[in-house]
């Protein structure tokens, strides 16, 4: 499957329930990014628009390019009445966007899908002199809690493509050549408290997960549920996050 076709079937769950960016990681793309009222924002592989709803808060005109077209519609129906929001149906590596135009340039959890030579090309033609980029992705801690390596153990066992959809994350080489070298990285805390129901779809958002008829897909969740039972307090989890910023000016 093309990467851009891996999210079809799970735009419902990846709007519903995939976790949103804490306030200090928007405002530090104000404070060092030139996210302001009026700039013209291009958010890279915006999927159901989880940032762009953020960026639209802040003021800023948001041309969110997005490939896949669930994903995309998803998006046009939470956020089309928004008068700042553009959605254009494109890619990192040929955007369509004019050249010289935009101000910031941002990608959420989208950035290892990037062929980065090509992505960086595309960037540096739509860029404004003194335009920056940040990537931004939600990342579980460094420091496992009993849940979250139980939450391991049963990808591990169930969900085939997970290892290797784990191990061609982005590195920071890659963001480092895209970002032209100057790249800085903050990080803050961030969490989700679920349900199960919440925690089902959390889980059926990633493009890893078994979907319904796979052989795997019954046992998964059953093992969800008794995970749940383990670690619930009060009927529901905290599914904790680090939220990772890197940024840097595109042309240094």
């Amino acid at each position: 499957m093309r990467p851009t076709e891996r999210f079809s079937s799970r735009a419902d769950n990846y709007a519903r329930f995939r976790p949103g960016y804490p306030p200090a990681a928007i405002a530090l793309l104000e404070a060092r990014c030139g996210l302001r009222p009026g700039a013209a924002v291009a958010d890279i592989g915006s999927g159901t628009g989880i940032l762009t709803a953020l960026l639209l808060a802040r003021g800023a005109r948001v041309l969110a390019i997005e490939p896949n077209d669930a994903m995309r519609a998803a998006a046009e129906s939470a956020l089309g009445s928004e008068p700042c929001f553009v959605s254009i149906k494109a890619t990192a590596e040929a955007t369509t966007l004019a050249a010289a135009s935009v101000d910031l340039l941002v990608a959420a959890q989208a950035f290892h899908w990037f062929d980065v030579p090509r992505a960086r090309a595309e960037a540096l033609r739509v860029a404004r002199p003194g335009a920056a980029a940040a990537l931004l992705w939600n990342e579980r801690p460094a420091r496992a809690d009993a849940f979250l390596e139980d939450y391991e153990q049963l990808l591990l066992h169930h969900a085939a493509d997970y290892a290797r959809i784990r191990a061609s994350r982005a590195s920071e080489a890659g963001m480092r050549a895209f970002l032209g070298g100057t790249m800085e990285c903050a990080s803050f805390a961030n969490e989700q408290r679920l349900d199960f129901a919440g925690l089902e779809g959390r889980l059926m958002s990633s493009s890893y997960a078994p979907e319904p008829g796979h052989p795997q897909h019954a046992p998964l969740l059953a093992g969800l549920r008794a995970l749940f039972e383990r670690h619930a307090h009060q009927g529901h989890i905290v599914f904790p996050y680090q939220t990772l910023v890197y940024f840097g000016s595109l042309r240094p």
